[in-house]
């Protein structure tokens, strides 16, 4: 069978690479990656290599003034901006949020690593399969050393297995074809925080970098990040497998499995993984007054009763997704969940606020106004 992701809503799933500030100049409201490589060999037989490599030396980022003529003549490939207002917020910006994420790419373009899907899903079903008594064993312990690094590895084992009694060994998911660079921006995000106003009553404030967050009327002020993503509508396509063998009755029972894992069932527990992530979305955007956000993620809602019907799924992928996208755990006891997750340093600070957990959404501005999550995607087979 053959898969095909379409992407919902702007997404990133990256391979680690980053543009960094002196990789690329922003010129006529489009970020010009350059082709250092052939800069290097053409200042090489003249005396401005001395300069330029003692600007990329100490610089933040290049001076336009000085070397603005390599982004018209020498860019390897030019990503537009979404919305051309991004550019006076990117010469704001501090360059510590200058460094672009950018789409996974091979020689022939960029595609999306099957590995994303397959780890997504392993997610869903394990939200969907984990037993709430194994939660429970984890409240009150005393986590340390391995523990507290991965405090839900024994409940993923026994939701997933491990090892060679793995569920998902029975599918494999190959690495999409490549996309030609048409489909893909550079988007603008701020991360979205809440802020105590009363009893059970949270205001939206914008974080900035080092100092604090500001109020939500302001977004302006809120630190700018930027991001090379897929827009909505694009597709990837690769190839599924099952492996028929792993079902048959007598493998079952060595696996100690109690049912045949197919797509079937992978895609309700995607899809009621989704609908928990979304639900909770949702209640943020209450909070937040975000009509933008509360209005995109309806919208999804929609779509996910139209790919239940239509035997797909939707999954958050990627980049930007979020701690909702990646705990399994989001669909226990809300009290037995923020125990755990009290008792672990990263998360411990957080916990003893008091907020909702997580308080922070990374939100995709499109045109300029706050709108929707990152990543989100539908997943089906032909």
């Amino acid at each position: 069978m053959n898969y095909r992701v379409t992407v919902l809503t702007p997404t990133l799933v990256g391979n680690g690479d980053k543009l960094s500030p002196i990789d690329y100049m922003v010129w006529r409201d489009q970020v010009n990656v350059l082709d250092q490589p052939r800069i290097f060999r053409l200042l090489s037989k003249g005396p401005r290599l001395e300069g330029y490599l003692a600007q990329l030396h100490k610089a933040t980022k290049l001076d336009f003034a000085s070397w603005g003529g390599f982004a018209q003549n020498y860019a390897d490939r030019r990503i537009p901006f979404e919305d051309t207002a991004y550019a006076p917020y990117w010469e704001r910006a501090q360059a510590e949020s200058l460094s672009i994420p950018t789409f996974a790419t091979s020689n022939e373009g960029p595609y999306l690593p099957g590995s994303v899907i397959k780890g997504a899903l392993r997610t869903a079903y394990v939200f969907a399969h984990a037993k709430p008594a194994a939660i429970k064993e984890l409240v009150g312990k005393e986590l340390f050393g391995k523990a507290a690094r991965r405090p839900a590895e024994h409940m993923e084992q026994q939701a997933a297995g491990s090892g060679g009694s793995d569920r998902m060994r029975v599918i494999s998911v190959t690495d999409s074809g490549p996309k030609p660079r048409d489909p893909f921006r550079v988007y603008m995000l701020r991360l979205a925080t809440l802020t105590a106003k009363g009893p059970q009553q949270y205001a939206l404030g914008w974080k900035q970098t080092g100092r604090g967050a500001v109020e939500g009327k302001r977004p302006e002020e809120g630190t700018p990040t930027f991001a090379e993503m897929a827009d909505p509508g694009t597709s990837f396509d690769g190839i599924w497998r099952e492996n028929a063998f792993l079902n048959r009755e007598e493998v079952r029972q060595v696996l100690r499995w109690s049912g045949p894992v197919t797509h079937e069932r992978l895609f309700d527990a995607a899809n009621r993984y989704a609908e928990k992530q979304l639900e909770l979305h949702g209640q943020y955007a209450a909070w937040t007054g975000l009509e933008g956000l509360a209005a995109s993620v309806a919208e999804l809602q929609a779509k996910l009763t139209t790919a239940r019907s239509n035997g797909g799924c939707l999954l958050a992928i990627g980049w930007g997704a979020g701690f909702l996208s990646k705990s399994s755990a989001i669909g226990i006891d809300e009290a037995d969940h923020r125990q755990v997750l009290g008792a672990l340093p990263f998360y411990e600070r957080a916990i003893k606020s008091g907020l909702p957990f997580p308080k922070t959404r990374r939100i995709v501005f499109l045109k300029n106004k706050p709108a929707t999550l990152p990543g989100w995607v539908e997943l089906t087979l032909k």
